[in-house]
């Protein structure tokens, strides 16, 4: 898997030029990649979310399109319309953003539910329908989602239906003191996204994605993956756990992230670090319970730690 390790490092290495301090996000962001996975990026505004993207598109060398969702966005501005040409006397397709390799969907929150539900089937099935035409979306393609996590004016929450598409979230957050003062130094000039260039090729990610499949996993470790998930929706705060998706969400970016690391196998360390941000988005808390300041981190949290860990022959 050392082909992978210097696919993603590479990828790390020419991003952080322009995103600082933030090694643990990237590396999220990696394995949703190699697992043809989106992500849900829920933070302030200011944090990097959009550089983020853009970056990681120009490394890439892959197509980049930038959505900005508003309440008045219909769905055909997210899939495409078909118009009549008069001198053909035909209709012809106007492909919408979603004919990209990287989408970043900015405010997802702030679409109308019809909006946002004519990603469902780009994320899920990477195809769109127009008009009662099937047309396939370009591999890769990788949907980066953001959404503020404080200002709910005018907002439209997503429905479980639609975060359970997402294979993770993420949040960047603040630098840290020494983060930012660089940030300001690096900024003092051109910014750093113009002088970024690609220094992969994206188009070799479906292939790695496949190779991904070949990291092993131990019987105990996939049964302690379903202990996990079965956790969640046995939980006494939660109405909603994890579904059967998050479940081979998990096992997958296990198996990602072990090739991340240069391994070929994957550890049960790799699960408890992956689960929050994998199984977090994926569970609906009891009102009651949040009201007494518990939290979906800290359930994770607390079902990692109650749940039993046969180590066997790992």
């Amino acid at each position: 898997m050392l082909d992978i390790q210097e696919f993603a490092r590479q990828i790390i290495e020419n991003v952080e030029k322009v995103i600082i301090g933030k090694r643990e996000a990237l590396d999220m962001l990696l394995v949703a990649l190699l697992c043809e996975g989106h992500v849900l990026l829920e933070d302030v505004p200011g944090t990097g979310k959009t550089m983020l993207a853009r970056a990681i598109a120009i490394s890439l060398g892959v197509d980049f399109k930038r959505l900005q969702c508003t309440p008045d966005l219909l769905p055909n501005d997210v899939t495409g319309v078909s118009i009549f040409d008069r001198q053909k006397q035909a209709f012809t397709f106007i492909p919408g953003p979603a004919f990209t390799h990287i989408l970043l969907a900015d405010e997802i929150n702030r679409a109308t539910p019809r909006t946002q539900s004519a990603l469902l089937e780009a994320m899920g099935e990477r195809q769109v329908t127009v008009d009662g035409v099937t047309r396939p979306l370009a591999r890769p393609f990788f949907v980066l989602a953001t959404q503020n996590p404080i200002e709910y004016e005018g907002t439209f929450p997503l429905p479980e239906a639609q975060l359970d598409r997402f294979f993770m979230k993420l949040s960047l957050g603040y630098l840290d003191e020494a983060a930012e003062s660089q940030m300001l130094i690096n900024l003092g000039g051109e910014h750093p996204i113009e002088r970024l260039s690609q220094i992969v090729d994206g188009s070799h990610l479906p292939a790695l994605a496949r190779r991904v499949w070949q990291v092993h996993v131990d019987d105990t470790v996939r049964d302690y993956i379903i202990r996990l998930v079965f956790a969640t929706r046995q939980h006494k705060d939660l109405i909603l756990g994890a579904s059967p998706r998050g479940s081979h969400a998990l096992y997958r970016a296990s198996q990602a992230y072990a090739a991340l690391q240069g391994r070929d196998f994957v550890l049960p360390d790799d699960v408890k670090l992956l689960a929050t941000a994998v199984l977090g988005h994926r569970c609906l808390i009891h009102p009651e319970s949040a009201l007494r300041g518990i939290a979906i981190p800290r359930l994770i949290a607390d079902i990692i730690e109650a749940a039993p860990l046969d180590i066997g022959e790992i």
